[in-house]
């Protein structure tokens, strides 16, 4: 069966798009920890990140980066951090979250953003992404 993000790949599911190669897609994470909160996926359907092979590893980690620098230039932050748990949907997925204190890396506290806010933020960032 496939996943959410499957689907979302597919288009039968929407998403707030940020970034997307014929490898990888990027979109807003529609529980956010913090405003800007984004997820990298593969288009390849694999559970775990290391059993991505290692071209599929290697190139969601530099998309990743490129949608990190663009969303640091979007998202006023100190940092964007980086986490890869992906426990809740199994297809992997890194998060990338704006930091501007610890606990917004935690997974405890969520934003909320109306349609119109997430639509307006994922085209900020997609302007500033640079593939």
């Amino acid at each position: 069966m496939a996943s959410i993000f499957t689907k979302i790949i597919q288009g039968s599911i929407p998403c707030y798009k940020v970034a997307e190669t014929d490898d990888f897609l990027a979109f807003l994470d529609i529980n956010p920890n913090a405003k800007g909160h984004t997820l990298c996926i593969p288009k390849k359907e694999v559970d775990k990140l290391f059993d991505l092979d290692p071209e599929t590893y290697t190139g969601l980690m530099e998309f990743s980066r490129k949608v990190a620098l663009a969303l640091e230039k979007a998202v006023p932050c100190k940092r964007i951090g980086m986490s890869v748990i992906g426990l809740e949907v199994p297809h992997v997925h890194v998060h990338l979250i704006p930091l501007n204190h610890m606990e917004d890396i935690r997974f405890v506290q969520k934003v909320a953003l109306t349609p119109e806010e997430f639509q307006a933020l994922a085209e900020t960032i997609a302007k500033h992404y640079r593939g």
